[in-house]
């Protein structure tokens, strides 16, 4: 007969042997949409918004005459000009929840698998165009933090890091986690604040993260968590809470209700986001989100031109 301690050892094997093949699935699929479709988008969106000084030379007809360096011009007495570059590498943070609703999902994958190929993409994207990618992963507490890096190792790890992630908590907490970003991370970064966004209120924290950092909010849904199907009695339980409600799903004006509700919270979200110049990105598990995360980068690249 097996020892427990075998049995577990065998299980942790299998596991460990799955989550490899998960990553490897995913670095194949995503690194083929970065090949294919992402690189030279994410390169227009990022690259040139982070810019250093680099050198001081005399002024040439046709230079901007915003970049004269009034104190060389003087004592020189010729007109100078300061000349930037852009900056070698950035820094990517991904900020991904890992709360309990994210284990929702009702079509091909959960909203947390989502949450793992996003990032997935956006880091491969990164290291193509040799940036650093660094990972926080949290609840209602810190639960990973991976200092950022460059290579693909690193990046394998960071993706290994998300699929392997057992939460210690149920809830969330996105004010801790922004503030925690704050902190640790000094200089401005870009940052992808991968969640579902259903926390308590998080708007003075997400401001100053905002102020700080290129943010970029991605927000995850299923579509179950808009509308619901006439089913007959179903009880939903809160996963954060535990808190439950049971509906009668065949009654229209509940399912009416249902979707209001939820449409209303992303109007006042979206609305929210707008107010602070948030640039937001909403996907959904049941849909391809290539498209709609191309057609954002082009926007957004259009937009800083």
């Amino acid at each position: 007969m097996a020892s427990t301690t075998q049995i577990s050892r065998n299980h942790g094997d299998d596991r460990l042997k799955e989550i490899f093949k998960k990553v490897r699935r995913i670095e194949i699929t995503t690194k083929k949409v970065v090949n294919e479709v992402m690189a030279g988008e994410y390169h227009s969106v990022f690259k040139g918004r982070g810019m250093e000084f680099s050198e001081v030379r005399e002024y040439y007809p046709g230079d901007d005459v915003r970049t004269i360096d009034w104190n060389v011009t003087a004592r020189t007495g010729r007109p100078h000009v300061k000349v930037f570059s852009e900056e070698r590498e950035l820094t990517v943070i991904l900020m991904v929840d890992a709360s309990s609703s994210l284990a929702f999902g009702t079509r091909d994958k959960t909203k947390g698998e989502l949450a793992a190929e996003l990032s997935a993409l956006i880091a491969f994207s990164a290291i193509e165009n040799n940036d650093r990618v660094g990972l926080i992963i949290f609840t209602d507490r810190i639960e990973r933090s991976i200092p950022p890096k460059k290579g693909r190792r690193h990046v394998l790890r960071v993706i290994r890091e998300i699929l392997s992630f057992r939460p210690e908590t149920n809830r969330t907490d996105l004010a801790l986690a922004l503030e925690y970003l704050s902190r640790i991370q000094r200089r401005r970064a870009v940052v992808f604040l991968i969640s579902d966004f259903i926390a308590p209120d998080y708007s003075r924290a997400l401001r100053v993260a905002n102020r700080r950092h290129d943010l970029i909010a991605m927000t995850l849904s299923d579509p179950r968590e808009r509308e619901i199907p006439p089913l007959g009695l179903v009880e939903l339980e809160d996963a954060e809470t535990g808190e439950s409600l049971l509906l009668d799903t065949y009654d229209q004006a509940t399912r009416e209700s249902f979707a209001e509700l939820f449409g209303l919270r992303l109007k006042e979200r979206v609305r929210h986001f707008r107010g602070m110049d948030l640039d937001n990105l909403e996907l959904g598990t049941a849909e391809n989100y290539e498209r709609p995360l191309l057609r954002f980068f082009r926007e957004r690249a259009r937009k800083f031109r």
